[in-house]
């Protein structure tokens, strides 16, 4: 009996430890948030994106909140087929700074943490999602697509204290012309 129990706390903290402990940023300020970000890093556990990792560039999103609370976030990403948009609708749950979105790709509710952002420079957001285990995802974000070698750094040590190998971060190229110079 005392076994099972120690298994199925072990199991519990494990499930727990991927997300659970994931802190968002304290005092999110949400309206501070909004405006334009670039992805200029990611950290991305899943074997089925391994084959993509070389097209990366870096994207262009905007973050608009709602008056409810909710974000939509549109992002620009270079496709071989150009400049692809699409539009994520980020729903606020009961923690400033932690969203929840439907994966229509993965059929999937994600939950998206902003864990930590100085507003005017860079953002650090964590995704989790569970198909048949957990995945996780860390992305810097930046105002501009150039950040400094510390937040770099900063970004890989976080990623890594998150259990990501070296070789699944990555710090994409900029992408030519995409969004159009019209956004």
């Amino acid at each position: 009996m005392k076994i099972a129990l120690v298994t199925a706390f072990l199991e519990m903290l494990f499930v727990m430890g991927t997300g659970a402990s994931v802190q968002p940023q304290k005092n999110f300020d949400l309206q501070r948030f909004a405006g334009k970000w670039y992805r200029v890093g990611l950290a991305y556990d899943s074997p089925g994106f391994i084959p993509y990792r070389s097209r990366l560039t870096i994207s262009m999103g905007i973050v608009e909140p709602k008056e409810n609370g909710d974000v939509n976030m549109t992002m620009w990403t270079s496709k071989p087929s150009g400049c692809q948009r699409k539009v994520y609708i980020y729903e606020k749950t009961s923690v400033p700074g932690v969203f929840d979105y439907y994966s229509t790709r993965h059929k999937r509710v994600k939950d998206v943490t902003v864990v930590e952002t100085n507003y005017t420079e860079y953002a650090m957001v964590f995704k989790h999602k569970k198909f048949n285990k957990e995945y996780t995802q860390v992305a810097l974000y930046g105002r501009t697509k150039r950040l400094s070698a510390n937040l770099m750094e900063k970004f890989r040590a976080y990623a890594i204290a998150r259990g990501f190998s070296r070789e699944s971060i990555l710090t994409p190229p900029p992408a030519e012309n995409c969004p159009s110079s019209g956004k």
